[in-house]
């Protein structure tokens, strides 16, 4: 697979809107920032292909986001499950993540485990932290359903109130190249402009209409890095009278720990509990589980 830019569409959010019916979008497609996250781990395919979807999501779902410096973090918990850790953010058009899974429960799982196979009866938590206003909006849903898009759809549905479809694919190249895709879409909600709460109303025909179109995606649409993600869009709703692109954010990824970051982390701690970290060499050797990298401190250098 390519990655000329002159010939592919990767690693970018488009945002879109349909003002006659109430609507806005974001439409995504991830390739070597996607392969770059997985890479650095070595994962099995099933932990690849779970971790690949939530990266998407966290790209799909932050780029929603009007506070340019604010966060997007998605994270599951079970105590049963083959995953005992999913975490995965977004801020700035920046996304990572990682997985702590159980290797000897993913042996015995079958090769394409269920949602419910991999975290039992588990939990997604969607947080939103708004840097420019310090608030933090949180909302957890059980992870129920087929794929963790349907669990995050139930988010917006049971916690926000607001209609939402969202749909993710992915696939792997003859290559081991990953590329994979997203459609968010979703109704606006009228109480922002203090109208009356969308929720209240009994139906949305305008919303409905939105939504079988939206669901009309394929998997192919959404992973052919040959084919602009303006051109999905006109596909999908070329019958509208208007829809409008909007913002084009470039998706890469992101790892904010670096030396001079750890050390301030440490920094936090006492002397005692520093020293007690350090091994004989006197270093503290920190491990960054997004980036798998190791970044070793002199206990004593840390003011």
């Amino acid at each position: 697979m390519t990655t000329d830019p002159n010939t592919t569409d990767l690693d970018r959010a488009l945002a879109f809107a349909i003002p006659e019916r109430n609507a806005r979008g974001r439409i995504v497609r991830l390739g070597p920032t996607l392969d770059r996250v997985l890479s650095a781990h070595a994962y099995p395919p099933a932990i690849e292909a779970l971790l690949a979807e939530a990266l998407t999501l966290a790209a799909l779902i932050g780029a929603t986001l009007k506070d340019a410096s604010g966060q997007l973090t998605m994270q599951t918990r079970t105590e049963t499950g083959v995953v005992q850790l999913l975490v995965c953010d977004y801020r700035g058009g920046e996304v990572r993540g990682y997985v702590e899974y159980d290797a000897e429960k993913l042996a015995e799982a079958p090769a394409q485990p269920s949602l419910f196979a991999l975290f039992g009866q588990g939990y997604l938590a969607i947080t939103f932290d708004l840097a420019t206003t310090g608030e933090r909006y949180q909302g957890i849903v059980p992870l129920d359903g087929e794929t963790l898009a349907e669990a995050a759809q139930s988010y917006f549905l049971q916690s926000e109130q607001i209609p939402t479809l969202i749909r993710v694919a992915m696939r792997k190249g003859p290559d081991g190249a990953c590329v994979a895709g997203g459609l968010f879409l979703q109704h606006l909600p009228e109480g922002e402009d203090g109208r009356e709460r969308l929720h209240t109303k009994l139906d949305h025909p305008e919303w409905e209409h939105v939504a079988i179109l939206g669901g009309t995606i394929a998997a192919d649409e959404l992973t052919d890095p040959e084919l602009p993600l303006e051109t999905v869009i006109w596909r999908l709703f070329n019958e509208e009278t208007d829809v409008r692109i909007h913002a084009d954010i470039p998706i890469v990824r992101g790892c904010r720990c670096d030396a001079d970051y750890i050390a301030g982390v440490l920094s936090k701690f006492p002397v005692e509990e520093r020293r007690e970290m350090a091994d004989e060499a006197g270093m503290i050797v920190v491990d960054c589980a997004f980036c798998a990298r190791k970044f070793p401190v002199a206990a004593e250098a840390v003011v």
